[in-house]
């Protein structure tokens, strides 16, 4: 869903990481035919034991929040799950290749919504970003997404949250907003895969609900 020219970033979109957040790259030379230089001297530096193959760890160590602060290893897990297509564990080239290009897209929305250029999202922000994706959240559903995915108590406060009662939160990182913003995705389209007639409610049982929950990414 999009408004005003925004949507939530797809798979297989295309960009270079740099700015609200990233990849701490090094150098490496011999890109095999075929492939794209820099996206090569990218996958090589995250690469460390040079496998071929990027595991959760070495991709965590890699990316980090415009801050310098390292993502969230939930948040890593949540990526490496959407890209890792053949579920290997691992991401080889062309699945870090997509990924690369993911979090591009997702720099460009952080940007965009991080109006104050605090470097991390409060909840008023958050609150606009989701609207503007088609996802209109109560109050009440907000402040939870807040508390949950908000830092608090360490990094740089991003001033009071916008939501009364939600804590104090020091605001939600680059990695934290990405997976804040994935997450209400996955969850409202299990949720309209189950809402057969689009009235905005639905009844199933624990073993169907189990299994909308657990087969989340």
């Amino acid at each position: 869903m999009s408004y005003g020219g925004y949507d939530a970033p797809r798979y297989g979109s295309r960009g270079v990481p740099g700015g609200a957040g990233g990849f701490a790259m090094g150098r490496q030379a011999g890109a095999p035919p075929g492939a794209d230089p820099m996206l090569w001297e990218w996958f090589s530096a995250v690469d460390i034991d040079r496998s071929g193959y990027i595991s959760a760890g070495e991709l965590q160590r890699a990316l980090i929040n415009g801050d310098w602060t390292p993502f969230d290893l939930d948040t890593v897990k949540l990526l490496m799950n959407m890209f890792d297509t053949d579920r290997s564990g691992t991401i080889g080239f062309n699945e870090f290749s997509g990924l690369w290009k993911y979090i591009k897209d997702w720099q460009g929305v952080f940007r965009h919504f991080d109006r104050d250029r605090s470097g991390s999202i409060d909840g008023g922000e958050l609150a606009d970003a989701l609207r503007q994706f088609g996802y209109n959240l109560s109050p009440q559903l907000l402040m939870l997404l807040e508390r949950k995915y908000g830092l608090k108590g360490s990094g740089p406060a991003s001033g009071p949250s916008s939501f009364p009662g939600a804590g104090g939160s020091n605001g939600i990182t680059f990695d934290r907003f990405v997976r804040a913003c994935v997450v209400v995705k996955q969850i409202t389209e299990a949720f309209a895969r189950l809402d057969s007639d689009r009235d905005g409610w639905v009844q199933i049982n624990y073993e169907q609900f189990m299994r909308t929950v657990l087969e989340l990414p």
